[in-house]
Formats: structure tokens, C-alpha cells, sequence
């Protein structure tokens, strides 16, 4: 079990390893015995963290999306609805006693897009239970959620492969 406190974190901005820095968290949080689950919202493709979760005990990655782009400006119906089904499951974990550590995983690109409200994100942060360790991931994190962070870390793109035409490799971006 983690500390009595839990905090709240963000990994943003248009760099590369949000996730990754998420991921990193559960894996030192599950060599000590916590139990974490991770909501991926927008994506729906077999990423390593889902196979190299179902190898740990103790972290669960449920994906609430589909492979396919999500338009910014006009989401189709099944965007929402999947999305609506990750939040519907993480207000559901707010609830486990054993559960230390959740993370909403391209959460803050879902309340860009419209998927999920700020508002939702807010009380949810708001309800929290102390003993929670909560990271959200994300792109485009809202300066209200921010502010209720205990820690904000902004990854900033310096220079990138996929400007060069490489591509998404298996094994590192996926």
C-alpha cells in the first residue's frame, strides 16, 4: 500500500513519453506491492502495455477506444460512447479500497475533444480519495484541472523521428 496521502499528476505538452512517464509510475508503484489500474481512452490497438500488464500482478490496463482517429471537432457517436464507458469505469474505481494508484491515460485529450467534460474531471479530482495516487495523461490539459494538480510536468517536443519519416514502431511507440 502506498503513503496515506495520494497526489495528483500530470503528464502533458506536444512531446513524446506521457504515457511512458505514467507507465514508469506503475511500474515502481507495482514493485511495492500496489495495486494500479490504467483507463486508455482513444485507443484501442494491443499497445506493449497491454501484454506486459497481463504478465504483472497487481496492474490492469483497460482500453476505451478504438483504433481509428478521433476528429477533433466533430467525434463520431462510438468515440463518445467508448469514452463514456472509460469514465463511467474510473468513477466505478473511485470506489476500490484496494485499489492506490489510477491512471486516466489520454484523458486530457479527451476533454480537448468534448468526450468527457472538464467539469467531470474537476469533481472528479475534487472526490478523490486521499489515498489515491492519481495521474492523468494527455495533450492539451485544461488550466483547471492543472490547477488542482500536486504535479504538473509538460513534455516538450525538441525534434522527432516522424519528421524525419520514420514511423511508429512496435515496441516503442506502440
Amino acid at each position: 500500500m502506498g503513503s496515506d496521502k495520494g497526489t495528483v499528476q500530470i503528464y502533458t505538452g506536444n512531446g513524446k513519453g506521457k504515457t511512458t512517464a505514467s507507465l514508469g509510475a506503475a511500474l515502481r508503484a507495482i514493485g511495492h506491492g500496489w495495486h494500479v489500474v490504467m483507463i486508455q481512452f482513444m485507443k484501442g490497438r494491443p499497445y506493449g502495455e497491454i501484454i506486459s500488464s497481463s504478465k504483472l500482478d497487481g496492474f490492469i490496463v483497460e482500453q476505451y477506444g478504438r483504433d481509428e482517429f478521433v476528429n477533433p471537432k466533430n467525434p463520431e457517436q462510438v468515440d463518445v460512447d467508448l469514452a463514456r464507458g472509460g469514465w463511467e469505469r474510473a468513477e466505478e474505481l473511485l470506489k476500490e479500497e484496494k485499489l492506490d494508484m489510477l491512471i486516466l491515460d489520454e484523458i486530457n485529450v479527451a476533454v480537448s475533444f468534448g468526450l468527457i467534460s472538464v467539469e467531470e474531471v474537476v469533481k472528479f479530482i475534487e472526490n478523490k480519495p486521499d489515498r489515491l495516487e492519481l495521474i492523468l495523461t494527455g495533450r492539451y490539459a485544461d488550466k483547471r484541472v492543472m490547477e488542482l494538480a500536486d504535479t504538473v510536468t509538460e513534455m516538450k517536443e525538441i525534434k522527432h523521428h516522424y519528421q524525419t519519416g520514420i514511423q511508429a514502431r512496435k515496441g516503442i511507440e506502440f
